[in-house]
C-alpha cells in the first residue's frame, strides 16, 4: 500500500501549473521548428517565428508563454493499492494545487474561471475550480496529467453524430476549415471517436496530452487504420492553407491525435478539440516517496532565430499621432512595428464602454483616433511595464465594434485571426484599421 501525503499531491499539482505555464513540451517545441524550417509563406513563417523566439524567451524568464494561462485540468490515475492520508475531497485537494500554482507571487498566472455561468460571471479569482476526472486503475501510484486549456482554442470544440457510413475525415476537415484561425494555428488536433456524446467530447481533450509523433508516423508509415485517419486528416487540413495564425502556408495542424472507444451500432459520435501554439500539459507520477523533480528543457532545443531579420521590411508606425493619410496608406499584408500609447480592453471592456455610452456618461480616457489592443494581459511582476500580453479573439469584439468606432473615433485595433462580416462593414464604413498580433507569442509583446 502506497501512502500519499496530501502535501506532496498540492505542491506537485502546483509545481506543474508553474512549469507549463512557461515551459513548451520538448515535443512541441521539436514539431514547431520542424515546421518552421519547412513554411513556404513568408508571412507564416514569420509568425512560427515569434512563437518560437517567445517560447525561448518564455523558458529563460520563467513568465507564461501566453497571457491566457487556461483552465486547470487534472487528470488522475489513482491505482487500486493508493492510499491517501487526507479526508478532505480530491477536488479540494487538487483545487487547493491549482491555487498555490495561479498565485505564485514571483510568476502569477491569470485567473479566468468565472463562477455561477449563467448569473453573475463573477472571477473566483484563484482560477479554481479545477477540470478534475478521477480514474480507478490497478496498481501502487498516482499517474497525473494536468494541462492548461486556453478560452481561443477551447471555444473552437465542436461535436456531432455522424451516421455510422459517414466519413470521419470529411466532417473533421470540413469543420476545421469553417472554424477560422481564432483558435490560434499551429496546433494539434484532438478527435474522439465513440462511446457516447460525452465520451467522445472527454477522449477528444485527453487526446491532447499524447505525444507529438506524426513525423515519425509519415516517415513509417501507419500500422492500423486509426492512424490512417490521422495521416489523411493531417494531410488534409493542411492542404487547406489556413496556416499559422490564419497567414497561409504548409502547415496549419503539428500532428492530429485520436482516441476511440466502442459506442452503439446506430451511432458514430465524434468530438473534435483543437490545441493552440500554446500547448502546455505535463505528466507525472506519484510514488509516496515525495514531490517529483521537473527537468528544465535544454535551450539548445530551440532554434537559432533573429527576429530583426524578418523585421527588416517592417513598417514603423507611431500610434500616438495616427491620421487619415497613415490609416490610408497602410496595406493588406504589411508588418507593422507600432510604437506609442494603446489601450487594452477584450469584450468585458467593450461591452462597458457600450453602457457607457448608452448611458450617456463619459469615458475615463478619449479613444479618438487611438489604438485598442485586444488583450487581458498577466499581472506585471519586477521592473515589468506590463506582463505578458498576447492577442484574444477579435470576433468577439465584432458585435460592439460599429458602435465603439462610431461614438469613440477609435482608428486602430489589434487582435487575433479573423473579423466577421458585422465588423468588416464597420472598419469599412468608419475608415478605421484592424490589425492582428501573434497568439502564443505573449512574453515577447512585454
Amino acid at each position: 500500500m502506497t501512502l500519499i501525503r496530501e502535501e506532496d499531491l498540492v505542491e506537485s499539482i502546483a509545481d506543474a501549473f508553474q512549469y507549463i505555464s512557461y515551459f513548451h513540451p520538448p515535443d512541441f517545441v521539436t514539431s514547431l521548428s520542424s515546421a518552421w524550417e519547412r513554411e513556404e509563406s513568408q508571412s507564416a513563417k514569420d509568425a512560427m517565428a515569434q512563437i518560437l523566439v517567445n517560447s525561448r524567451m518564455a523558458a529563460m524568464g520563467r513568465r507564461p508563454i501566453c497571457q491566457d494561462t487556461g483552465s486547470a485540468n487534472v487528470y488522475l490515475e489513482v491505482g487500486y493499492d493508493v492510499k491517501f492520508d487526507f479526508s478532505r475531497s480530491l477536488q479540494e485537494v487538487v483545487d487547493e494545487g491549482v491555487r498555490r500554482g495561479y498565485q505564485f507571487d514571483k510568476n502569477p498566472l491569470r485567473a479566468s474561471i468565472v463562477l455561477d455561468p449563467i448569473g453573475s460571471r463573477k472571477n473566483s479569482g484563484d482560477n479554481t475550480p479545477a477540470l478534475l476526472t478521477v480514474d480507478l486503475v490497478p496498481g501502487n501510484t498516482v499517474s497525473v496529467y494536468v494541462s492548461a486549456k486556453g478560452g481561443g482554442s477551447e471555444n473552437k470544440a465542436k461535436f456531432a453524430v455522424l451516421n455510422p457510413s459517414d466519413s470521419v475525415a470529411d466532417w473533421v476537415v470540413d469543420t476545421v476549415e469553417k472554424l477560422g484561425a481564432g483558435w490560434c494555428p499551429p496546433g494539434i488536433l484532438g478527435i474522439g471517436v465513440g462511446g457516447s456524446s460525452d465520451r467522445a467530447m472527454a477522449m477528444a481533450k485527453k487526446a491532447l496530452n499524447d505525444p507529438l509523433d506524426m513525423q515519425a508516423l509519415l516517415k513509417n508509415g501507419p500500422q492500423n487504420k486509426s492512424e490512417e485517419l490521422r495521416i489523411e486528416i493531417y494531410e488534409r487540413v493542411n492542404a487547406l492553407g489556413i496556416g499559422a495564425q490564419g497567414l497561409g502556408g504548409v502547415t496549419t495542424v503539428l500532428d492530429v491525435k485520436i482516441k476511440s472507444f466502442p459506442t452503439h451500432a446506430a451511432s458514430l459520435p465524434v468530438g473534435l478539440i483543437p490545441n493552440c501554439a500554446a500547448t502546455r500539459h505535463l505528466h507525472f507520477t506519484l510514488d509516496g516517496t515525495g514531490v517529483p523533480n521537473f527537468e528544465t528543457p535544454d535551450l539548445a532545443a530551440w532554434p537559432e532565430i533573429l527576429l530583426d531579420e524578418a523585421n527588416k521590411n517592417a513598417r514603423r508606425v507611431d500610434v500616438d499621432n495616427l491620421n487619415e493619410e497613415t490609416l490610408a496608406s497602410l496595406k493588406i499584408g504589411e508588418t507593422l512595428l507600432l510604437n506609442g500609447t494603446i489601450y487594452t480592453g477584450r469584450d468585458a471592456a467593450h461591452k462597458r464602454i457600450v453602457n457607457f455610452l448608452d448611458e450617456g456618461k463619459a469615458l475615463p480616457v478619449n479613444l479618438e483616433n487611438q489604438t485598442i489592443y485586444y488583450v487581458g494581459p498577466v499581472d506585471a511582476v519586477g521592473d515589468e511595464i506590463i506582463g505578458p500580453a498576447g492577442p484574444t479573439t477579435s470576433t468577439r469584439m465584432d458585435k460592439f465594434t460599429d458602435r465603439v468606432l462610431g461614438d469613440t473615433g477609435l482608428k486602430l485595433m489589434i487582435g487575433k485571426a479573423e473579423r466577421g462580416p458585422e465588423a468588416i462593414e464597420a472598419i469599412k464604413k468608419h475608415k478605421a484599421v484592424y490589425a492582428i498580433a501573434v497568439g502564443g507569442a505573449a512574453y515577447l509583446v512585454s
